[in-house]
């Protein structure tokens, strides 16, 4: 059992208020809040060793160099990676995204296919119809069904010999959904195609077994699991890594330069040019870290409880229809109410203290297939509470009231 208010101790941004009311964070799906230990590791960095790395003889940078390797080691860890150097310190998930969708531009031709599904965050979109642009291959899409969830069957109708990458989301920002990522990692393996899977919104609640789910690519960000922003993973399995170009040149990612021609640098460093984000890249560790240590079992369990509670409550209220109804989903509700924009409600329970998002939560798309503008999203993560989504269902009781 988790000790709830023990752990909100360890967040202090939580303690304060907002437009006079007690703070209430439901935008999780957008950035996580940062616990103290993360925020003092920031700051103990800066005093104490701030260097640059993997260049320097001396003390300060040997010492930043350690901590940053220590820190992608404990990464390797936690996603289970076979070698440290798979694992590549990115400024997040949409830069780990184009690093693979500009290196497959050497791979593609004209008639061969991509395939990206209908759940899908504009990063895992943008990209992949840019990469077809410039090398003339067609974009595929993995229909959803009304509950949020892929159509399977379809998508077994889709995969071909032309496939050669599909790109999925572990977890749907917009509606929730947990996407069945292993048979499908499976069914592209027998197409002989690649597979990436977007893992910006499943990493705060669960630990990818990338060996165990055999993908060729995983991508997270830092901030959505209490880290900092700036800071993201793309993992690769290294036969990939060593077949991809490398998608920026600069320092650091090079073994000789000279005016005729140059070498690249071994794995990671050949996909990490410049100076990197030393301070959140080992800062990203102590996060890791924290998260393992309250147990991401303990996490899941208990954001389900959030989930099933919250879904009872809302659905009380005259008028409300949730979006993203799949049989797995995580602690994500997406809702509207019958005639009143969603922009309208996030601004009335604002000023009551509570942080939702509202619109289409770059998922444009999945608002389409709905036919709607947009919805309000309410995102649960383990230091949130029951008496604060009480208070979220009043004040939407409120705001309904106000504008009916």
């Amino acid at each position: 059992m988790l000790d709830i208010q023990k752990i909100r101790a360890d967040f202090p941004i939580l303690s304060q208020k907002v437009n006079g009311k007690p703070l209430v964070y439901f935008d999780n799906g957008a950035t996580s809040q940062k616990p103290q230990v993360v925020i003092d590791a920031i700051s103990k960095y800066y005093q104490e060793i701030n260097a640059n790395i993997h260049r320097g003889v001396h003390t300060l940078s040997q010492l930043a160099t350690d901590a940053y390797e220590v820190s992608r080691g404990k990464i390797q860890n936690h996603i289970n990676a076979k070698h440290a150097h798979e694992v590549i310190f990115t400024s997040g998930t949409t830069h780990g995204i184009n690093a693979v969708a500009n290196g497959f531009a050497a791979f593609l031709k004209p008639g061969d296919e991509v395939m990206v599904s209908a759940l899908e965050h504009h990063s895992n979109i943008v990209p992949w119809q840019m990469l077809c642009e410039k090398t003339g291959a067609a974009l595929k899409v993995i229909p959803m069904n009304e509950n949020g969830e892929l159509i399977m069957s379809e998508y077994d109708k889709l995969l071909s010999t032309k496939t050669k990458i599909v790109t999925v989301n572990h977890i749907s920002n917009a509606l929730g959904t947990i996407n069945p990522i292993k048979e499908m990692i499976d069914k592209a393996h027998e197409v002989g195609a690649a597979i990436l899977i977007d893992g910006a919104q499943a990493t705060p609640h669960l630990k990818p077994d990338v060996q165990a789910l055999n993908c060729d690519f995983y991508v997270f960000s830092g901030h959505k699991i209490c880290g900092p922003t700036g800071i993201g993973i793309l993992y690769g399995k290294e036969e990939w890594l060593r077949k991809l170009p490398p998608y920026q040149g600069g320092g650091e990612m090079i073994a000789t330069v000279t005016f005729e021609k140059t070498t690249y640098a071994d794995l990671p460093h050949k996909f990490e040019a410049g100076t990197p984000n030393i301070a959140d890249g080992i800062v990203l560790g102590t996060a890791i870290d924290y998260l393992n240590e309250i147990g991401f079992d303990n996490i899941a369990k208990y954001e389900h409880e959030l989930l099933e509670y919250a879904t009872e409550k809302l659905l009380e209220i005259e008028g409300l229809k949730i979006f993203g109804t799949a049989k797995e989903k995580t602690s994500v509700i997406s809702f509207n109410i019958n005639g009143i924009h969603p922009y309208d409600i996030g601004t009335i329970i604002d000023k009551l203290g509570i942080a939702v998002r509202t619109g289409h939560h770059c998922a444009q798309p999945i608002m389409d297939f709905f036919q709607i503008p947009g919805t309000i999203r309410a995102s649960f993560a383990f230091y949130n509470t029951k008496e604060e989504i009480d208070t979220m269902v009043e004040a939407v009781k409120k705001a309904q009231m106000m504008l009916s």
